[in-house]
Formats: C-alpha cells, structure tokens, sequence
C-alpha cells in the first residue's frame, strides 16, 4: 500500500474521530447527564472532549495536506509514531476504564486498534511501497 494512501487513511479516521467526539453531547445526553456532577468536573469534560476534537482535526487536516511530509521528515515521523502511541494508551486504556461487553464498546476497541495500525503502518517498509 502506498505510504500517502496510508496517510490519507489516517486523516480519515481522525476525522471519523472528531466527528464522534463532536456527538458526544447528543450520545451521552450531556446536558442532563453532567447536571449530577459537579461544576468543575462538568467543564473539564466537555473541555477535554473539545481539545480532543481539536486535535484530531489538527492531525486530519496534516495527514490531508502533507503526507508527503509526515512520511519524509522526522518530525512527520514524529507525529505518526506519537499518534500511534496515543491510540495504543486509547486500547489499553478501554480495558482498564471501559469494561462492558457489548458491540459499541467492541466495535470501539476495533477502531482504536485500527488507529494503532494505520499509525504505524508507515513504519514498515514492505507496507507502504
């Protein structure tokens, strides 16, 4: 598989990301939901799920508009490997917090596998040439 194509690939699941992230509010009824806690933990949520949106945004629009450099540079490099770790601390992360059986959480362990081998993909050579 060709390197920029694995690269576009990844841009396209961390718009997936942001965009699932961006449905939070509506999926978990926050409004409601975040009403029974208490005010600083209900601001540093929904903080922390913007500044995630953010960021997968940010690595969507660099993997869109300069793969070529992600795969050329070491700070490319860099930003690959890092988003690598970030979804394998997501997967181990899902074991230890989130330990329902059920297919929206199986199919969320999938994706954050998914995001560990595309992330990563671009570091074996056979894979991308």
């Amino acid at each position: 598989m060709r390197g920029e194509l694995v690269v576009y690939l990844c841009g396209a699941h961390s718009l997936a990301f942001a965009a699932f992230h961006l449905a939070f509010w509506k999926l978990f009824d926050w409004p409601r939901a975040l009403q029974h806690t208490n005010p600083a933990t209900r601001a540093v949520t929904q903080i922390l799920n913007l500044r995630l949106i953010y960021v997968f945004l940010g690595v969507a629009m660099l993997c869109f508009w300069m793969p070529q450099q992600l795969l050329a540079t070491s700070l490319g490099h860099a930003l690959l490997a890092g988003m690598a770790l970030f979804w394998l601390g997501r997967l181990v992360e899902q074991f230890v917090f989130l330990r329902y059986n059920t297919p929206l959480v199986h199919a969320l362990t999938a994706s954050f596998v998914l995001g560990v081998a595309l992330f990563a993909l671009p570091f074996i050579p056979e894979a991308t040439t």
